[in-house]
């Protein structure tokens, strides 16, 4: 499985998210993958699975079907997210 973290480097939200992703790493041991967007991937990713707010948790299985999404702040607990990565 793999879990995608969507979310734009340059807003609001970015700190809360980047703080997020430190404590995950640190309690788990996993680092998830980052996507901006805005990129050529990120835009591709976004239509695919309807994302249209960030930040956005893409919880998806190793053939791509998403098993699960949170979407906006507050961002999922750890324990909620560990299943995935």
């Amino acid at each position: 499985m793999k879990t995608k973290v969507i979310y734009k480097s340059e807003s609001e939200e970015a700190r809360v998210v980047e703080d997020y992703l430190r404590d995950v790493t640190r309690q788990t041991g996993h680092i998830l993958e980052t996507i901006d967007p805005d990129s050529k991937d990120g835009i591709a990713l976004c239509n695919a699975y309807g994302i249209v707010q960030y930040p956005t948790l893409l919880a998806l299985s190793d053939d791509g079907q998403m098993q699960n999404m949170w979407v906006g702040l507050p961002l999922p607990t750890i324990s909620e997210i560990s299943y995935y990565v």
